[in-house]
């Protein structure tokens, strides 16, 4: 069975998903291109890739218990573009997802 993880962010609050869903630091957008062009912040196109920071409990199944969920912290995930809802805490930027929105971990 998963274990839940709680995860301190650096403003020194605690992140405790519900159910299935966890929470995702997103990876930082590149700053040039191949051919060395600086692209301002309007031109960045937001990563669908990030690292897993905290976990919640797993989904609650029809028999009472909860399914594992398949990444842990600190997996590094891709993720669909429009997936989860963007939250700020302190400076930091965070997803809350669940987990189907994951799509692969890198390995």
């Amino acid at each position: 069975m998963a274990t839940a993880t709680k995860k301190k962010s650096k403003s020194g609050v605690k992140l405790q998903p519900l159910g299935d869903r966890v929470v995702v630091e997103r990876e930082e957008s590149e700053e040039r291109t191949a051919g060395g062009i600086v692209l301002p912040d309007s031109a960045k196109e937001k990563p669908a890739r990030g690292t897993v920071v905290s976990v919640g409990d797993g989904r609650i199944l029809d028999d009472g218990s909860r399914s594992e969920l398949q990444v842990n912290v600190g997996d590094r995930v891709l993720f669909s573009g429009y997936a989860g809802d963007i939250f700020s805490i302190g400076d930091e930027e965070y997803l809350l997802m669940r987990e189907d929105d994951i799509l692969a971990v890198i390995e």
